[in-house]
């Protein structure tokens, strides 16, 4: 199409003229900013197979998140929508598709009697145990902290840094037997090291994690449960793990944050003590006892003042409706899930449309794994206004979401389950 002129000028010389006086006025910056804005990559540009939908919060490292109107639809959050949480990249990783399990070295060391050298391709020859389970980031939540007046530090989380998965591997257990691996008896923990790169930059260390490990299952049910429960998973979701969450081998313990389920696992350690690497003891770790928000020093933290995020707090997250949404005056159908780290069942999933003042209880459907997600529902009456609908879970050890998330405020911003609070306008 030819250009309109008006008076001889046209209107690509006017949009040029216009440009020239912001910049000299001083808009320039502003403009620029804008374009940067709209050209943020999208989820699929950040990592090959990803829904361009799900939430970027760190394009260097893949780091994205669902929408909760997305992971609602999907008993088991499939892979093109699952979060992604990388602190280190291994080279080629951001990517759906899976890695090769041939040529894949792992190894086993530390305080053993025999160490193991082999190549993942040996553990589908191996029995295979499968588990269905939440996968959730530790941080999942974090910008809650901040609505209520507290704001931690970090990427700031919705709820949808996690999902429901399936995932398929021999129990380290049996690996251990089949190679003749046996730990000695002061071995208490089990450290991972994965095979993706420390960062470039900044002189951080490489990844890796410590879990408990106990050779007395008779009074330690927190090292028992990695013991009996831990897995080499091959399979995410009946087929080969994508590389971008962890594949071709990752460590996977039921009921234990995203972050102690360490991805492309290379080197597996038995230690007596907990890893002194940086992500051990400076990250991935809370106070031991309340602090005042802002009035924590992360300098002096230690193992003796802190400890690790193991098993994931029992919590209840509303799907629907979403928050800010508009329903219709009558009954209103309230739905969502709600787990914990798998070790007592969900008993009550409490829900109160008065701000706390009343509860009543929803109804509950147990999934046939511990540590998946327990679906509630419950319909309540809605008369015109805007309602808030606070929703909490219960545990059979009694152990509750507290209604007020910050008691637990910590300067990372990590194991977020303060009771659901949404805001829903009813015409």
């Amino acid at each position: 199409m030819k250009e309109q002129q008006a008076n001889g000028i046209t209107r690509r010389d006017l949009f040029r003229r216009a440009g020239a006086a912001s910049a000299a006025l001083g808009f320039f910056p502003v403009v620029t900013r804008f374009a940067r804005a709209q050209a943020a990559p999208k989820a699929n540009e950040v990592v090959i197979g990803k829904d361009p939908r799900l939430i970027v919060h760190n394009s260097k490292t893949g780091v994205m998140e669902t929408p909760l109107d997305i992971l609602r639809e999907y008993e088991v959050t499939p892979k093109q929508f699952l979060y992604i949480r990388n602190n280190q990249v291994l080279e080629g990783g951001k990517t759906n598709e899976p890695i090769p399990l041939e040529g894949w070295p792992v190894e086993i060391v530390g305080m053993v009697l025999r160490p193991a050298h082999f190549d993942a391709s040996v553990l589908k020859d191996l029995p295979q145990h499968e588990v269905k389970m939440v996968l959730q980031c530790s941080g999942n939540g974090r910008s809650f902290f901040a609505k209520y007046g507290a704001k931690a530090k970090g990427t700031q989380w919705g709820h949808g840094g996690m999902g429901q998965t399936v995932w398929k591997g021999p129990k380290l257990v049996d690996v251990l037997a089949h190679f003749k691996v046996e730990p000695h008896e002061a071995a208490q923990f089990l450290t991972v090291n994965g095979r993706d790169l420390p960062p470039k930059t900044g002189g951080r260390p490489d990844f890796e994690h410590s879990l408990p490990w106990s050779n007395d299952p008779e009074t330690d049910w927190i090292g028992r449960d990695v013991m009996e429960n831990a897995i080499l998973a091959i399979e995410m979701n009946g087929e080969p793990i994508p590389a971008v969450h962890g594949g071709p081998v990752r460590l996977i313990v039921p009921g234990y944050y995203g972050t102690m389920n360490v991805k492309w696992v290379g080197q597996i350690r038995f230690e007596a003590r907990e890893s002194y690497n940086y992500n051990q003891v400076f990250r991935y770790r809370v106070p031991l006892y309340p602090v005042e928000p802002g009035q924590y020093d992360k300098k002096k933290q230690g193992f003796e003042n802190s400890r690790p995020n193991w098993h994931q707090k029992v919590k209840a997250v509303v799907f629907a409706p979403l928050d800010g949404e508009q329903v219709k005056a009558g009954t209103v159908k309230f739905w969502g899930v709600a787990w914990n780290d798998g070790v007592q069942p969900i008993e009550q999933v409490l829900v109160s449309k008065d701000q706390g003042k009343t509860w009543v209880s929803a109804k509950i459907t147990a999934p046939d794994s511990p540590y998946a997600w327990y679906k509630w529902e419950i319909y309540l009456p809605m008369s015109a206004g805007e309602h808030e609908v606070w929703v909490r879970a219960i545990d059979r050890w009694g152990r509750a979401q507290p209604l007020d998330g910050v008691v637990d405020w910590n300067p990372s911003g990590y194991e977020w389950n303060g009771a659901d609070k949404i805001k829903v306008k009813v015409s």
